[in-house]
């Protein structure tokens, strides 16, 4: 027992350079990928906006198989029951233009996105920023 104990006392651990070190490479990797994730973040935020913009389109369709192309689609209609669109948390989606199946205009936005891009979509379903 006291022979492990002077083989373990004469050994010697990591100097004050290598601990330097391994902390500035740590430090330039953390430099690396915050942005990254930042920006992943952001399009994350901006997937899920077109997402809700597509969802609300196809809610207004089904809408209009049931009350007709002339009818006004908005976003409290589609909330109800029968359509059931609920747009996720942190998107504004705004209805714009005449709500017809024809001239079908709504825009979205997401409130955590760093630099909110406002996607608009038409009545052909194209979403575009």
């Amino acid at each position: 027992m006291l022979s492990k104990f002077r083989r373990v006392q004469g050994e010697k651990g990591f100097t004050l350079i290598e601990l330097l070190i391994v902390i500035a490479i740590i430090g330039i990797l953390a430099a690396i990928a915050i942005p990254q994730f930042s920006a992943y973040k952001d399009r994350a935020y901006r997937s899920d906006v077109k997402a809700n913009l597509h969802n609300a389109f196809l809610s207004c369709k089904a809408y209009w198989a049931d009350e007709g192309s002339a009818a006004s689609c908005t976003s409290a209609a589609i909330a109800a029951a029968a359509y059931g669109f609920v747009a996720s948390t942190g998107v504004t989606i705004t209805d714009g233009g005449t709500l017809t199946e024809a001239g079908y205009t709504a825009t979205g936005v997401h409130a955590s996105d760093t630099n909110p891009v406002t996607y608009t979509i038409d009545a052909t379903g194209a979403i575009t920023p």
